[in-house]
């Protein structure tokens, strides 16, 4: 369970995995990049496609033309978070900010 406070992308990672289900692929930037991360996702049956960051010792492989279709989901994000209600959080519980959000990819993916 996450706690309180800033948690960085790794630490959140597990739980958020969790709950995604089973996967071929994981696209993610280089705040993902860990070696346990990595190791769970193999055991799992998913391929990470991580960059490493640039402190590693050894460069890390990774399938660069499926990475660059990642930047289809940030503006994804992006778009959403055109939507003052959803990029602030105004909703306290999480089944109003979902509602809001469904509300939102409605209007700037449909629309």
């Amino acid at each position: 369970m996450l706690t309180a406070g800033n948690v960085s992308d790794v630490k959140a990672a597990p739980a958020l995995l969790e709950r995604a289900g089973r996967m071929r692929y994981l696209l993610a930037d280089k705040g993902y990049d860990a070696d346990r991360l990595r190791r769970s996702l193999r055991d799992a049956g998913a391929v990470p496609v991580i960059p490493g960051r640039r402190n590693r010792k050894h460069t890390i492989r990774y399938d660069k033309p499926r990475y660059r279709g990642r930047h289809l989901i940030e503006n994804a994000f992006c778009r959403l978070k055109d939507f003052r209600r959803v990029a602030t959080r105004y909703d306290k519980l999480a089944a109003n900010f979902l509602s809001g959000v469904a509300v939102a990819t409605a209007i700037a993916f449909w629309l």
